[in-house]
């Protein structure tokens, strides 16, 4: 049975257009006027939704120097502490309700990733139409049941989860009585190298948690989205900012809004050209087909002529008999004289 999920407005199946969601992140340094003008570049680029993050750097780690909060895993941000990278990279919670209601205002969807049990009471406050669980945090146990009690729709990423991370994950939300759950194949890698995303793992994740699947895409370019959604994504998530040079926590693997419009129109093309299985051919198909194949008079034949290879050949267009007579006309007769580029008929046939 197909799966369909609403957020907002926007239905999300098989049979919907793709949903797009554009991820603030930290691109907006800080500055509210930027989070805006990031809002608006998202609408105008032809996303769906603008998602963003809700936390606070004491409700997401601890304030301390000790080695297991310095990050040292060999990524962008290797060099400094959790906290730290947080302090820079968090979206002020009293910006939270104005950005909600500027997104509305464009039509878009705004919802936000919480981090903590308070971040899902401030965003439940908003009444945010659904709610997205980061890739660290789909094994944050208490925050899924949390979540999947209030209902609404949840998207998770997967990008640090084994299998067994994804069902326990799954069975958190349906034992809460949420069905209503999005996976997203992703690699928390950042940028994510084309050769450690593995997409056609979204063919088997559908198959596999009988859910609706997507991507939430760290690669650079639009490609990786574009061939995820061939293989049936139906939630593609990208971040977004104005301007990869004014850096930033996640500037280094961000599109910028050309790109980033660039993408949805490349994946509202891929949408039309995958259409639907069918062996029928349209009116244009149908007209083209008249330059197929068929039997033709290649040379002028004499009443009572045998037809040959010389004088009967598989030609374009399409007006004479069928090819497959070819062999079976081989040795029989003409039934009157007949000029080259006659189509070929049973009636040209002698005796038939």
């Amino acid at each position: 049975m197909e799966k369909e999920i609403r957020i907002g407005r926007t239905l999300i199946s098989e049979n919907a257009p793709v949903f797009i969601i554009a991820e603030m992140s930290a691109n907006h340094l800080m500055d509210y006027n930027r989070a805006v003008e990031l809002i608006h570049a998202a609408k105008e680029a032809g996303a769906d939704a603008i998602k963003i993050q809700t936390y606070k750097p004491d409700t997401i780690t601890l304030d301390t120097d000790a080695p297991d909060f310095q990050i040292t895993q060999g990524t962008i941000w290797d060099g400094t502490t959790l906290h730290k990278l947080y302090e820079t990279a968090y979206t002020p919670w009293e910006w939270q309700p104005k950005l909600q209601k500027e997104a509305e205002s464009l039509g878009l969807e705004f919802f936000s990733s919480p981090f903590d049990l308070t971040s899902v009471d401030f965003l439940e406050e908003m009444n945010v139409p659904a709610y997205k669980v980061a890739s660290f945090e789909i094994n944050d146990i208490p925050m899924l049941k949390k979540i999947a009690a209030l209902g609404k729709p949840m998207i998770l990423s997967t990008g640090v989860a084994y299998m067994s991370d994804i069902e326990l994950a799954l069975q958190t939300c349906r034992e809460a009585g949420n069905e209503k759950v999005i996976l997203l194949k992703c690699t928390s890698s950042y940028p994510c190298p084309y050769e450690d995303m593995n997409l056609r793992t979204i063919v088997n994740m559908k198959e596999t948690f009988d859910c609706v699947a997507g991507i939430s895409d760290h690669s650079m370019g639009s490609a990786a989205a574009v061939a995820a959604v061939a293989l049936g994504a139906r939630v593609v998530e990208k971040h977004l900012t104005l301007r990869r040079a004014d850096g930033g926590a996640d500037a280094a693997f961000s599109m910028e809004p050309d790109e980033f419009k660039e993408m949805v129109e490349n994946i509202r093309i891929a949408e039309k050209a995958l259409g639907k299985v069918t062996y029928e051919l349209t009116d244009k198909q149908k007209r083209e087909r008249e330059h197929s194949r068929s039997l033709y008079i290649a040379k002028d034949i004499k009443a009572g002529e045998a037809f040959t290879p010389e004088n009967l050949r598989s030609v374009r267009p399409a007006f004479g008999l069928h090819t497959r007579y070819y062999e079976e006309l081989l040795g029989k007769r003409a039934a009157r004289d007949i000029q080259m580029g006659t189509p070929m008929s049973w009636e040209l046939v002698e005796n038939h």
